[in-house]
């Protein structure tokens, strides 16, 4: 006498595939969560970085020290500007950054990518005054050799997944505000119903990071831009949510004295 086996009549899976396919599915949500999670972490951790060291430096609280620089290193590169078919009409340029060794009581500090003019004139032995920003080399004889957002390193893998990254905290923040005006029972929003919401204040997000992106190519540029965008975003799509939850209480309301069970969304 055998016994037979049934799949999942739902998903008409075969015998013991169901299993296996959700646990998949769980390892591969929360392997994106996860990675999700550290993300957000180094760019909220950048944005205080660049935006603590601007606001040291506009308020002059750097904390200044005597230092020696010990070595001076320049990283020249060169290439066309723009350039068209084939690269062959744009301007050559040349471009010369450093990196500057100090020497601060038994310490060893160095600057990475300073510019040429605010490296011009220092030379190796040289006494300065360091500025420092939680033990971090800011300003050296009132120079700027911070070299703060840069297209390079993490900061670039952050520029390009900025925009994954904001989408993501704007669908948590709509599942949260949907999950606490859901909590007195009247109303509940489902991920379709707040899908529009998202999609325009991710939209408008989009929008304040390519206007942020235009200004930042006349020099104008913010320390804490990722949370401009963000913030935004984060606000249209509240906005937003905010008029669907009023329409479907509306729905309810109008439903209720018919005597007819209305069907909660």
């Amino acid at each position: 006498m055998t016994q037979e086996q049934t799949g999942n009549t739902t998903s008409r899976t075969g015998p013991g595939t169901s299993r296996p396919r959700t646990l998949r599915g769980h390892a591969w949500r929360w392997a994106f969560r996860l990675a999700m999670a550290a993300l957000i972490l180094m760019l909220a951790l950048r944005t205080y970085e660049e935006t603590g060291v601007a606001h040291a430096q506009s308020n002059r609280t750097l904390r200044t020290t005597e230092a020696t620089i010990t070595k001076l290193t320049s990283h020249t590169t060169s290439g066309r500007d723009g350039g068209g078919q084939d690269g062959g009409s744009g301007e050559w340029t040349v471009t010369t950054t450093y990196t500057i060794e100090l020497r601060i009581g038994d310490e060893t500090k160095t600057a990475n990518g300073v510019a040429d003019d605010s490296a011009n004139g220092l030379q190796e032995g040289q006494r300065v005054q360091a500025g420092l920003w939680h033990g971090r080399v800011v300003e050296v004889d009132g120079r700027d050799v911070w070299r703060g957002w840069h297209p390079g390193g993490w900061d670039m893998a952050l520029f390009l997944l900025y925009p994954l990254i904001t989408g993501y905290l704007i669908a948590l923040a709509l599942a949260a505000a949907a999950r606490l005006a859901g909590r007195d029972g009247r109303v509940r929003l489902d991920r379709k119903e707040r899908a529009a919401s998202w999609a325009f204040g991710f939209l408008v997000a989009l929008a304040a990071s390519f206007a942020l992106i235009g200004c930042a190519a006349f020099g104008n540029t913010i320390e804490y831009w990722p949370l401009a965008p963000l913030g935004a975003g984060t606000a249209t799509a509240l906005a937003g949510l905010s008029r669907t939850l009023h329409r479907a209480r509306a729905v309810r309301a109008e439903d209720a004295p018919s005597g007819s069970a209305p069907v909660q969304t």
